[in-house]
């Protein structure tokens, strides 16, 4: 990557916004903990890497060892990090790749998250501190090929059979599912949904990644087949019965995906406005028109009440009080204004933005997933509608 944006270690944006101030100082070395690792680490690579459609791994046990994984978690290695240094790592790494961002949330959000949460003490000492030094990887195996919106009408089920469980489906757009030791498996019982931690070694466990991605290339997703895949009583997770079990770790995710959008948004703008300075045209710099000018402002506007709303999402979590239409109201606003800035930035920067020397086709393609991924916007929509009338239009 090459425009000038690129490289920047402070965004223009930070020239205007001052987040700072609204940040405790543990906050602020979070932030700029992940910024470095983001701009040493990933962006160094990063096109090369989304073009190849590779995913380096090397970085997985780097992002443990600064702990960044589960990091909004306590104990067993955890960083136990409020909810808005969790935010703020989100927001950087994004800035990089939602690829990366998207990882830590695989990884913290949802396999750890749901270990944590519903595992037995004996599940939580095996799995959780390997996964947050990143010595192992887990992934979370919900979405299924005929249907990701609508997890009540799963196909895939587990059985009793004497003192073992016997899983047969599968699962669609799994992050991580073929690197990783672990999986979270949701599936159908007797008793509802519950959920299981299947190591992936186990027999009749399968899982191919999805190469024929535009979108989020330098990350992983994969189909997984479970045909009679045997784990023992105790793989079950106790404390998760029912779809409230998947679903609060969906919010885990969806909570840093606010956050995350907008250090997409972020990087997207930053690229216009170093194109808007150094680009002249009929003598001038087209930051110097009246046109550019506006469309920056507007961009700058959505951004920064993309990142004040998260802020407000992230202490209303610190305090126990947020409810999943707050975070819906998020994942909609965010993702969809992400979207936007991006479209705008990659219009001024004409047609070298379809390029790899700007990083904003990468990140549109990225967004797309995003949009999709954690609940679409229609889905988010419906949250939002049935809260404010009472009435479910879901069905």
């Amino acid at each position: 990557m090459t425009g000038e944006a690129s490289s920047r270690r402070v965004s223009f944006v930070d020239e205007v916004f001052d987040l700072d101030g609204l940040l405790s100082d543990e906050e602020r070395g979070w932030q700029s903990k992940a910024r470095s690792f983001a701009t040493e680490r990933i962006l160094p690579t990063i096109e090369q890497d989304f073009e190849n459609q590779y995913f380096r791994r090397e970085l997985v046990p780097e992002l443990g060892a600064a702990g960044f994984l589960g990091m909004h978690l306590t104990g067993y290695g955890c960083a136990g990090a409020g909810a808005v240094s969790y935010g703020l790592a989100c927001l950087e790494l994004e800035a990089a790749d939602s690829g990366w961002r998207t990882f830590v949330s695989v990884q913290g959000s949802l396999a750890m998250t749901a270990i944590h949460r519903f595992g037995s003490d004996e599940q939580r000492q095996r799995w959780l501190p390997g996964m947050a030094s990143g010595s192992w990887v887990g992934c979370f195996a919900l979405t299924e090929p005929t249907g990701g919106s609508d997890p009540a009408g799963m196909l895939t089920t587990a059985r009793r059979d004497g003192d073992d469980w016997v899983i047969d489906g599968a699962k669609r757009w799994i992050g991580l599912a073929s690197i990783a030791d672990v999986a979270v498996v949701w599936a159908h019982t007797d008793a509802g949904v519950r959920g299981f931690l299947v190591p992936t070694s186990t027999t009749g466990f399968a899982a191919t990644p999805i190469d024929t991605k535009l979108s989020m290339r330098a990350s992983i997703q994969c189909d997984i087949r479970l045909d009679a895949v045997r784990v023992p009583y105790s793989a079950m997770l106790p404390g998760a019965r029912g779809l409230s079990g998947p679903f609060s770790c969906l919010n885990e995710a969806r909570f840093g995906i606010v956050w995350g959008a907008m250090g997409a948004a972020r990087s997207c703008l930053d690229a216009a406005i170093g194109r808007a300075r150094a680009r002249e045209v009929f003598g001038k710099p087209i930051g110097a028109t009246q046109l550019i000018q506006a469309k920056l402002a507007d961009m700058l506007v959505e951004y920064e009440k993309g990142v004040l709303l998260a802020l407000h999402l992230g202490r209303l979590k610190e305090r126990g009080a947020l409810t999943p239409a707050q975070i819906s109201v998020g994942k909609l606003n965010s993702v969809r204004e992400a979207l936007r800035i991006a479209s705008e930035a990659r219009a001024i920067l004409g047609g070298d933005g379809v390029t790899s020397e700007f990083p904003v086709m990468r990140h549109l393609a990225n967004l797309e997933s995003v949009r999709t991924y954690e609940g679409t916007d229609e889905i988010h929509q419906l949250i939002l509608g049935r809260a404010l009338t009472g009435l479910n239009a879901f069905a």
